[in-house]
C-alpha cells in the first residue's frame, strides 16, 4: 500500500524501530526517538543495501519519491547507487565548500556564538556562490584576490580583510590534512587597503552629563523590561549580547554574584559580576515581572527567547541620545574611562570589563581574580552614579588605590 501525508503522520515511534513501505524500494523509517527518515532499499549484485534519502518532513513524500526514482534509474544502468554516493561525498570533501565547513564544524565549537554566526554568514554570503564548488587545488593568489575585491568595491574593506583571513584559515586547515600544498589567501595580505581605525562606542563620560542621562532613565517610560535593563546596564558594564542574555539560573541575589559562564563571553572565559546594592535592587524588581521564566529580560514576543539587541539601544534613542552620544556599550566605555581617571587599579577594571590579556602567561588567571577588590569597586561605582544622579558636581568615589 503506498503512502500519503495523512499516515505518515499518523505514525508514532514504538518500542523498536520499524518501516513503512511505499513501494519501489521505498519506505519510511520510524525509529524509537520519533525522527522519521526515508530510505531506499535495493539490491546490488546479489547483496542487499539501503541509502538514505533524507529526514521527513524535511524530504517530503513526493520529493522522497522523486529521489527514489533517480536512484532506481543509477540501478537500471548497472551501478550501484551507494557508490556513486560515495564518489559524490568525496569530491565535495575536496572543493572549497567541503573543506571549509569540515573546517567550520571542527573549530567554531570553541568560538562564542556571535563569531560563528558572522564567520558561516560571510562564508556563505560572500564566498561560497563565487568558489565554492571548485576544488581547492586549483584555486591560486589570482582567485584569493578577484574574491576580496569584490567584496571591497561594494565599500566593505574591513569585511574584506576579515574574509582573507578566513580563506588562509581554511586553506592552513587544508594543508595539515593533506589536501592543499600552499595558502594563495597569505599572497594577497597586502593588495588590500589598511584597515581603519578602530570607532570607538560611542559614550558619555562628563560627570555632569552622566547624571543627566541617569536622572533621564529612572524617568523612562518604555516597558519594564526595558526600564530595567537600561538600569542595571550602567552598573554592571557588561556587553550588550552578555546583557540581554542574562538568565535568572546565573544570578546568586543572596550571594550577590552573577556568574556568566564561559560560552556566553566573547573571550570564552566564565566572568563573575559581583553586585551592588543597587544592582540588586533593580534584579529584584524585574523578577516581580519575569522571575518565573528563564530570561531576566525576555522578548517581549516570546519568554522562551531574550529580548531583541537593539532594545536598551531603542530605549537610549527614545530618550534623545543619538547614536553618536550615547550606546548600550557606552555605558562600558564611560566606567572604564572614570574608573581609571578616579585612580583604580588598572587590572582590576580589566578583569571587571572580562578583558583577555594579551600575553599568554597572564591569559591563564583566575576568572575570580581580584574579586574582594572587584566587589569593593563595583559598590563604590554604584554610589558614585547615585551622586551624580541626585546632580553632584563632585563625587567621591572612595577608591584604595592597590599597590
Amino acid at each position: 500500500m503506498s503512502l500519503n501525508v495523512k499516515l505518515i503522520n499518523a505514525s508514532k515511534p514504538k518500542d523498536k524501530l520499524y518501516r513503512l513501505s511505499d513501494g519501489r524500494g521505498l519506505c519510511l523509517e520510524v525509529p524509537t526517538t520519533g525522527n522519521k527518515r526515508w530510505r531506499f532499499r535495493y539490491r546490488f549484485e546479489g547483496n542487499a543495501k539501503m541509502l538514505s534519502l533524507g529526514l521527513y518532513p524535511d524530504v517530503s513524500l513526493a520529493e522522497a519519491r522523486d529521489k527514489c526514482e533517480e536512484k532506481r534509474r543509477v540501478l537500471a544502468s548497472g551501478v550501484d547507487p551507494g557508490e556513486v554516493r560515495k564518489q559524490e561525498k568525496a569530491q565535495l570533501e575536496n572543493t572549497f565548500e567541503g573543506v571549509a565547513r569540515e573546517w567550520y564544524e571542527k573549530f567554531s565549537q570553541d568560538w562564542s556564538g556571535g563569531h560563528a554566526e558572522t564567520v558561516i554568514s560571510r562564508l556563505s554570503k560572500d564566498v561560497f556562490p563565487q568558489i565554492g564548488n571548485r576544488p581547492i587545488t586549483e584555486l591560486g593568489p589570482t582567485d584569493m584576490l578577484r574574491l576580496v575585491q569584490r567584496i571591497e568595491k561594494r565599500g566593505a574593506v574591513e569585511v574584506a580583510r576579515r574574509v582573507r583571513q578566513i580563506l588562509s584559515q581554511v586553506f592552513r586547515y587544508a594543508i595539515v590534512t593533506e589536501r592543499a600544498d600552499r595558502d594563495p589567501a597569505a599572497d594577497i595580505q597586502g593588495a588590500l587597503p589598511p584597515a581603519t581605525k578602530v570607532k570607538h562606542h560611542a559614550s558619555i563620560t562628563e560627570p555632569k552629563k552622566i547624571g543627566g542621562l541617569l536622572r533621564a532613565i529612572d524617568a523612562y517610560d518604555g516597558t519594564m523590561i526595558g526600564r530595567c535593563a537600561l538600569r542595571l546596564a550602567p552598573l554592571v558594564f557588561l556587553r550588550p549580547g552578555e546583557l540581554r542574555k542574562a538568565e535568572w539560573a546565573e544570578l546568586d541575589l543572596d550571594a550577590a554574584e552573577w556568574r556568566i559562564p564561559a560560552e556566553k563571553m566573547k573571550m570564552r572565559q566564565p566572568h563573575i559580576v559581583p553586585l551592588s546594592r543597587q544592582a540588586l535592587e533593580v534584579l529584584r524588581d524585574i523578577r516581580e515581572v519575569t522571575g518565573n521564566g528563564r530570561y531576566v529580560f525576555p522578548s517581549v514576543r516570546t519568554d522562551t527567547r531574550p529580548m531583541s539587541d537593539n532594545t536598551v539601544n531603542a530605549a537610549l534613542r527614545r530618550l534623545g541620545y543619538s547614536k553618536d552620544e550615547m550606546t548600550c556599550h557606552g555605558f562600558r566605555s564611560m566606567a572604564s574611562t572614570v574608573l581609571n581617571e578616579q585612580g583604580w587599579n588598572r587590572d582590576v577594571i580589566e578583569r571587571q570589563l572580562a578583558h583577555s590579556p594579551r600575553d599568554k602567561v597572564r591569559a591563564t588567571y583566575n576568572f575570580a581574580e581580584y574579586l574582594p577588590k572587584r566587589r569593593e569597586m563595583m559598590q563604590a561605582w554604584a554610589d558614585y552614579l547615585d551622586g551624580l544622579k541626585a546632580g553632584a558636581t563632585v563625587v567621591s568615589i572612595g577608591v584604595q588605590r592597590m599597590g
